[in-house]
């Protein structure tokens, strides 16, 4: 794959239809198509097929069904990477899972570790043991879904080689307009002690359990900057982000390599 040192992101913020993947991948496939300019990256919020759901046995579908397929033909027609979590069924389990669809048909994926458990999706849903990183155009990405952004250990942006494992962390969230200022402030806590960037995505609208949304999708700089904020309402926001701006800042102010050294226990209690 062909290293960069720009990158550009398209954001889609975007109300849902409940429990509804063919509404929702046909309005979706309209916002994308309405993106006039060349993204390496689309970003969709968390589970953008049906709603953040706990109705799993009802809307779980396999990997490589309707949703992967869809994506796929995304990915391969706006010859851009596609991603965003849907609810898969595998291996008797039901996952949060995000998708990461590249323009060559291939699909990787992040299980969303940290589950929402004052909606029981403990209950519903295995959480991921692994947190992989993505790579785009010699950029390096880690992804993470909604409640993930409560906890900076997991998100940690550790040493590897002498080096940052990652350039970008990004969010895709069905994030409650309750909460709102919780998202509002570590979107930018995250950038600001992993120097790195960081995107966030979350949806608007109110969805079938009458939980209201509120966007506030927004890009962040390796200082906590705001590059980007889309408000309250739909829309799709793209924005081209800069690698080598990041070096140069990671060289002049290489607060990372004072970073503490730990492990993290990967297992997941049951």
């Amino acid at each position: 794959m062909s290293h960069s040192s720009s990158l550009k992101i398209a954001l889609i913020q975007t109300d849902l239809y409940w429990k509804d993947k063919t509404a929702n991948l046909s309005m979706l496939e309209e916002k994308i198509w309405g993106i006039k300019e060349k993204v390496d990256l689309i970003i969709l919020p968390e589970m953008f097929p049906t709603g953040f759901s706990m109705d799993a046995p009802e809307l779980a579908e396999p990997m490589n069904l309707i949703i992967c397929k869809w994506m796929k033909q995304i990915s391969a027609q706006t010859k851009a990477v596609v991603t965003g979590s849907a609810i898969i069924q595998e291996n008797g389990n039901y996952y949060n899972r995000l998708l990461w669809v590249t323009p060559d048909g291939s699909v990787k994926h992040y299980d969303k570790r940290h589950l929402f458990r004052m909606a029981d999706e403990h209950d519903h849903y295995a959480a991921g043991k692994s947190q992989p990183i993505f790579e785009l155009k010699g950029w390096k990405i880690c992804p993470q879904v909604c409640y993930d952004l409560r906890f900076p250990v997991w998100s940690r942006n550790y040493r590897q080689n002498d080096q940052k494992a990652y350039d970008l962390i990004f969010y895709v969230a069905s994030w409650p307009a309750p909460r709102a200022s919780a998202w509002d402030q570590l979107l930018p806590a995250r950038a600001i002690e992993n120097l790195a960037y960081s995107v966030g995505v979350n949806r608007v609208g109110t969805d079938g359990n009458e939980v209201p949304y509120v966007g506030h999708s927004a890009v962040f700089d390796f200082k906590g900057k705001e590059l980007i904020h889309l408000g309250e309402k739909e829309g799709v926001e793209v924005i081209e982000l800069e690698k080598t701006e990041l070096e140069n800042y990671r060289s002049k102010f290489p607060a990372w390599m004072d970073a503490d050294d730990f492990t993290i226990d990967r297992r997941v209690q049951e």
